[in-house]
């Protein structure tokens, strides 16, 4: 058990630290802060961009907005907006840290080396990196679930808990692995929705956890699994949602996580 739950805490780490913004952010398109506005304009609406950088030189310098280039003239630079401390973010930020940001502001532009190059907004959050951080965070949620059913069901007590057709399907995926000579413990064969049951069936797991009522438990992990299926399917992470309450998601997620891994 206590070998699982270091596993656990390990590669949440893994997830959490190494999948940074580096790997979903868009580099920043700039224009030069000469640029007629008119020229600017109808390339900022040709590439569907909203905001551009404003290069002087070499170095991006500032920001533009179409929507206040519409009906302008004169030069780029003539509508420049300068770079607010609260919209940086260095380029090394793990895209955990990200995830509450994102719910305060539309983008974000990244720092690398003090240099402004990047921009990242919630619509990057559809990237392979980021789902894969999702979905880390999902199955090894799972896995402390599973983990809390064998240390709070001893020798086999949880079966008479499940559900007589919810044990059947358990059951029968345990005999085609026999056939395969791949089965391991029963348990193994559970589904996200057995351990769920059995975990909020122990009211002292749902203090231990913080989950405020069985009911509450049982959205939240709905939710969850029904973000993991998303996942695993490739489909549209805000399909019904939206990214306030993904974002929220993940973060909580992440919080019973640890609450999980707290458990003795």
């Amino acid at each position: 058990m206590k070998h699982l739950k270091s596993r656990s805490q390990d590669l949440r780490s893994l997830f959490e630290n190494n999948i940074t913004i580096e790997y979903v952010a868009e580099p920043l398109k700039a224009m030069p802060a000469d640029a007629e506005v008119t020229q600017v304009l109808h390339w900022m609406e040709a590439q569907n961009f909203d905001v551009i950088g404003v290069e002087t030189g070499d170095t991006i310098t500032g920001y533009v907005e179409r929507s206040s280039l519409i009906q302008g003239n004169g030069k780029c630079s003539d509508y420049q907006r300068v770079f607010h401390p609260k919209e940086l973010i260095a380029i090394s930020t793990p895209l955990m840290k990200l995830l509450p940001i994102l719910q305060q502001t539309p983008r974000l532009f990244v720092l690398d080396c003090n240099q402004v190059s990047g921009i990242v907004t919630c619509g990057d959050l559809q990237k392979a990196p980021a789902r894969m951080l999702l979905f880390g965070l999902v199955t090894l949620l799972e896995m402390n679930l599973l983990r809390l059913v064998r240390l709070y069901y001893p020798q086999d007590s949880w079966q008479p808990v499940l559900k007589k057709e919810r044990l059947e399907v358990a059951r029968r995926l345990w005999r085609e692995s026999q056939e395969r000579n791949e089965a391991t413990d029963l348990l193994d064969y559970l589904q996200f929705c057995d351990k769920r049951e059995l975990v909020l069936n122990q009211p002292e797991l749902l203090e231990q956890l913080g989950l405020k009522s069985k009911r509450f438990g049982e959205r939240f992990l709905k939710s969850a699994e029904q973000l993991r299926n998303r996942l695993a399917h490739a489909q549209n992470l805000v399909t019904g949602s939206s990214w306030t309450e993904l974002i929220s998601l993940a973060e909580a997620m992440e919080m019973l996580l640890i609450r999980c891994e707290e458990v003795e």
